[in-house]
């Protein structure tokens, strides 16, 4: 009897205070999730996530010798860039999916895994959103002696599009360490590189390089001027994809030269024709677009993604107030 009275008692006090009412909701002041999520993970690894699901990873740890992001995810969740070169692992290990790097920055070498090391300082902001998620951090290049040689600001921005299409901005600001000017010695290796998927290689799946002069393949596309170069290849049997990788106007060369592979890989280049100064108190910008899609797109698809990559606003490289 005491049971059912105090049951009574629990009851009638819900029903004047309203705590249960299912007119109210749960949780009022409740705000929007974002679609767009950056995850931090263990072992200094960031995930950028749309839904839940990750569309690439960004490494950073003090061990590697260089961040870069890792996987791409396209059709089937299988990532369109891989670690290292198919037929030579050890010669190329320093290609490391998508990355930034340069052969000659003062005469220190930072492509290879035999000279110097660009080294993550502190990550300054990240973002989700609705629509991308970014992250900004800064970056010190320091030669094998542990001298910083430059400075280097970089954004990374990832922005869902239909399907398991998605975009990935790579801002870059480049600064001369305590008043001391940089050179960037003329060499086809660096600024950006990728390492496509051995399935989506010409030689190792049958895929195709186009770029934006509707040259095709190593063979007319090797070391041309190009607004962008698109690679793509079979990912399943049944499932094709690839990554199209877009020169900013405002880019100093522009439009670059790229270095392409049949065996897998390309790159834009920043200092193929000549030197390239970095004065104190200027420092460079560049910008960089990767279209990750599935399927092969023609020339006018990629014109049409390079053309408002284009036409965007060179982002801040500052701490934005949320």
């Amino acid at each position: 009897m005491k049971t059912c009275i105090s049951a009574a008692l629990l009851c009638a006090a819900v029903i004047c205070t309203g705590a249960a009412s299912a007119d109210e909701p749960v949780l009022p002041d409740a705000k929007p999730v974002p679609a767009v999520q950056i995850v931090p993970l263990p072992y200094d690894q960031v995930s950028f996530e749309h839904l839940g699901q990750q569309r690439t990873r960004y490494h950073f740890g003090p061990a590697l010798c260089r961040p870069f992001l890792y996987p791409l995810a396209g059709p089937a969740g299988r990532s369109l860039t891989r670690m290292g070169h198919p037929h030579d692992p050890n010669g190329h290990s320093h290609h490391n999916s998508v990355w930034i790097s340069h052969h000659d920055v003062d005469g220190v070498d930072f492509w290879s895994d035999q000279g110097g090391k660009i080294v993550q300082q502190r990550v300054e902001q990240f973002s989700d959103g609705p629509e991308s998620a970014w992250m900004l951090v800064v970056n010190a290049w320091q030669d094998p002696q542990g001298k910083t040689r430059m400075l280097e600001r970089r954004r990374i921005e990832v922005k869902p599009l239909a399907g398991d299409d998605f975009l990935a901005y790579l801002d870059l600001q480049l600064e001369t360490p305590a008043g001391e000017p940089v050179t960037f010695g003329q060499t086809p290796f660096g600024l950006i590189g990728v390492r496509m998927a051995k399935t989506i290689g010409v030689h190792d799946g049958g895929g195709r390089i186009l770029n934006s002069e509707n040259q095709r393949n190593e063979e007319q596309v090797f070391r041309k001027p190009a607004r962008w170069v698109d690679y793509s290849g079979p990912v399943t049997e049944e499932l094709r994809g690839g990554i199209t990788l877009m020169d900013h106007p405002h880019n100093p060369g522009h439009p670059a030269p790229f270095h392409v592979r049949n065996d897998g890989w390309m790159g834009a280049c920043l200092t193929l024709d000549g030197p390239m100064a970095v004065e104190p108190g200027k420092p460079v910008r560049l910008r960089y677009g990767l279209w990750t899609h599935g399927d092969v797109p023609d020339l006018p698809q990629c014109e049409e993604q390079w053309q408002a990559f284009s036409a965007l606003p060179l982002p801040a490289m500052e701490k934005q107030t949320p």
